[in-house]
């Protein structure tokens, strides 16, 4: 599993290359790693959905297809008299982390309000993948002012190579509560089930009333109980998915998404009141499941763009501040291009970064386009073809256009990666062998140089390093692992370029 990264300060340089130069940065990227455009981006789409069907945990439905998993964890929450079965395991391993988990609903659940249009025959899918986290957020939520926040215990399940099927390390539930706060994943929970309820409020009201009305529940926690999850539980979640980042962002996000979903126009005071509080102007070159601030910004910026928003400029300022930090040939200190042309940022994991930021060029990119608007970037004015260009650069990359010429989504052209760092899928399917694999007898498929017995269709792994090199190998897991919150934001991207290439 990806582990936590430290925030970045968002002090937004000057810009001092000329135009031309810039220009010819620019154009030179976007013809690095040669070969680019051709892609079937309706495939890569159908896949990257299906992707989440082989990260399920608990009771599988009947129109399961990825038919080598099987049910697995059908007692989580047990030890807590709860029921905690269902919801997405978030990477190679076989814990059910919460924060990243609700942060990829919410990215799932926007894919779909901005892309849904373009997914064409697998808008049915992506909609099973919104409800399938949600579902399982709803019952995370069904006590008042607790949200359970992981099941699992990641020492344990780290010592093991096991498949989930096979599962016998500790299932502990963790919570967070009144005098144990965790605003941070609480706010992403409240984020996620608000914006899913956008998803359903015409194709299933019920639902969507059901999502939204939780929503405003467990947003009132996180707001009333202020504090950092992984203080009170640090040592189940840190160094995994640790709120280094804070938790102001996520009540933001939160507000905005309760407004979207709400139209209640207590959340956008909210919004106003808490604007300078919440420090809505940090990180601006950051989002990812721990921080939201760039995120916030492009989301509120829609209204501000439409005319319907005029007070909440500054978070267009800040949206605008955010995109011109992401131009290739400005020095920033915090995003990097590789050789090869890819968005490159410190830690691992990098294709988290690249998919997330990536989703934000092109959303606001459409939001500039319906007001007739472009960014204007020191002496060079950013227009939102410019912005879509970037975007599609990023996923060309991930599909194969790179200095390895590998497509980084498992199952996708004639070369992808074989050995990914993922339990299930390095070990023998239950299908093929029924008896069970031991915590320690599983080693011997993690170090083994053969590729997965299993294909997980649609895995996008952790990505290539600063210098474009892969090694396809399960012990390089900030290489190798897959997460769901890689794949998340990916989908809108995907389904915009099938019906734009």
């Amino acid at each position: 599993m990806a582990r936590k990264f430290s925030p970045f300060p968002a002090n937004f340089p000057s810009f001092s290359l000329a135009v031309s130069l810039f220009s010819l940065l620019f154009l030179a990227l976007l013809s690095a790693a040669a070969g680019g455009g051709g892609h079937d981006y309706s495939d890569a789409l159908r896949k990257s959905i299906l992707f989440f069907e082989g990260q399920r945990s608990g009771k599988l439905p009947a129109d399961q297809r990825v038919m080598w998993r099987k049910d697995s964890a059908l007692r989580d929450g047990a030890t807590a008299g709860v029921d905690l079965t269902g919801g997405y395991y978030d990477a190679g391993d076989n814990i059910k982390f919460g924060f990243p988990m609700a942060f990829t609903t919410t990215l799932l659940a926007w894919s779909v309000i901005d892309f849904g249009r373009n997914m064409g025959p697998e808008l049915g899918n992506a909609l099973k993948a919104v409800r399938w986290g949600t579902d399982y957020l709803l019952k995370a939520t069904a006590v008042p002012d607790t949200v359970y926040v992981q099941v699992g215990d990641a020492f344990s399940d780290h010592n093991c190579w096991e498949r989930p099927e096979d599962m016998d390390t500790l299932r502990t539930a963790y919570r967070v509560d009144k005098d144990h706060p965790g605003s941070d994943v609480a706010g992403e929970t409240a984020a996620a089930l608000a914006a899913a309820s956008v998803v359903f409020r015409s194709r299933d009201p019920s639902y969507s009333r059901l999502l939204v009305d939780r929503a405003v529940r467990v947003f009132e926690f996180a707001d009333n109980y202020r504090g950092a999850y992984s203080t009170g539980l640090r040592s189940a979640v840190c160094p995994f998915y640790c709120a280094v980042n804070g938790y102001q962002d996520e009540l933001l996000w939160a507000a905005a998404w309760l407004h979207k979903a709400s139209r209640r126009r207590e959340y956008r005071e909210y919004i106003v009141t808490n604007e300078v509080v919440l420090r809505a102007g940090d990180t601006i070159n950051e989002f990812g499941w721990d921080n939201k601030h760039a995120g916030i910004n492009v989301l509120i910026s829609k209204e501000v763009l439409m005319g319907k928003a005029d007070d909440l400029r500054s978070f267009q300022n800040n949206a605008d501040d955010f995109i011109c930090s992401l131009l290739p040939g400005i020095s920033h200190p915090q995003v990097r291009y590789s050789p090869g042309g890819l968005i490159f940022k410190a830690g691992g994991s990098n294709m988290q970064h690249v998919t997330s930021l990536s989703f934000l060029l092109l959303a606001y990119s459409n939001y500039l386009s319906h007001a007739n608007h472009a960014v204007p970037c020191g002496g060079k004015s950013a227009s939102p073809a410019l912005l879509k260009r970037l975007a599609q650069r990023q996923v060309d990359y991930i599909l194969g256009d790179n200095p390895m010429r590998m497509s980084y989504m498992v199952g996708y052209g004639a070369r992808y990666p074989q050995r990914i760092h993922h339990r299930a899928s390095s070990l023998p399917s239950v299908g093929t062998h029924p008896a069970r694999i031991g915590c320690k007898a599983g080693s011997r498929y993690y170090i083994s140089p053969d590729p997965n017995p299993n294909l997980l269709v649609g895995a996008v792994v952790g990505g290539p390093n600063s210098s474009d090199s892969f090694p396809d190998s399960r012990p390089f897991f900030q290489e190798s692992e897959p997460t769901t919150y890689i794949n998340a934001p990916l989908v809108g991207l995907l389904a915009f370029f099938s019906a734009h290439p």
